[in-house]
């Protein structure tokens, strides 16, 4: 029996339609999103997390606040996406430090900062941390931004310091290339302090490189 009910048609046509894809609009600009990226980081190093809102990136990328907030539920997520934007901006895996050891190569990885350089960036990580605390669900997200773009470096390292017969053939790589960035993260967002060559250097010496050397 055919239902002829208009008001069911109209139900039905309005269910499909929702349920198919739209093909009107433009579609995301990835160079879009980049903008609004590079626009919360700065608004974040500027204002703080607390003082930071949606309306105030938007207006720094010239867009829309609609347009913020379809790409991002809320300032916390948008935080964490922009420093993860900037961590892999700052990484060229093409061209990383080939010095002949494992040591040199870490060692040249390091970037002196200017005083205001320093001071920007752990407005940064204070905004991080803010993110962190308020919003513990984004913890993975966290690590993917700050931890893991530096680990995978220091594993491409480790395992070229392998295969040259550097270090422990059985040295748990995967592990250790975890241990800079983990330091690093804990000195910026517990500490406050700067990741500095001395810092890093203690690290190295002290921790790193005796987990991966080989034992008689």
């Amino acid at each position: 029996m055919i239902n002829k009910n208009p008001n069911n048609m109209q139900t039905k046509n309005e269910d499909k339609t929702e349920s198919q894809p739209s093909t009107r609009g433009r579609k995301r600009d990835p160079k879009r999103d980049v903008v609004i990226l590079d626009s919360a980081i700065e608004v974040l190093a500027e204002s703080g997390y607390n003082g930071m809102t949606m309306d105030m990136v938007a207006s720094r990328a010239k867009a829309g606040k609609a347009t913020v907030y379809r790409r991002w539920n809320s300032k916390a997520e948008l935080v964490v996406d922009a420093i993860a934007h900037l961590k892999h901006s700052e990484i060229d895996l093409e061209s990383l430090p080939d010095t002949g050891t494992l040591r040199g190569d870490l060692l040249a990885l390091f970037k002196p900062e200017t005083a205001e350089v320093g001071k920007r960036k752990m407005r940064i990580m204070a905004g991080l941390a803010s993110v962190l605390l308020e919003n513990p669900q984004l913890a993975e997200a966290g690590d993917e931004a700050i931890v893991k773009p530096w680990a995978t470096i220091n594993r491409i390292l480790m395992v070229r310091a392998r295969d040259r017969g550097e270090i422990a053939a059985n040295a748990d790589i995967n592990a250790v290339s975890r241990v800079i960035p983990s330091m690093a993260a804990y000195r910026a967002l517990i500490q406050r302090k700067p990741f500095d060559l001395p810092f890093l250097t203690t690290i190295i010496d002290g921790v790193l490189l005796p987990a991966l050397s080989k034992r008689e």
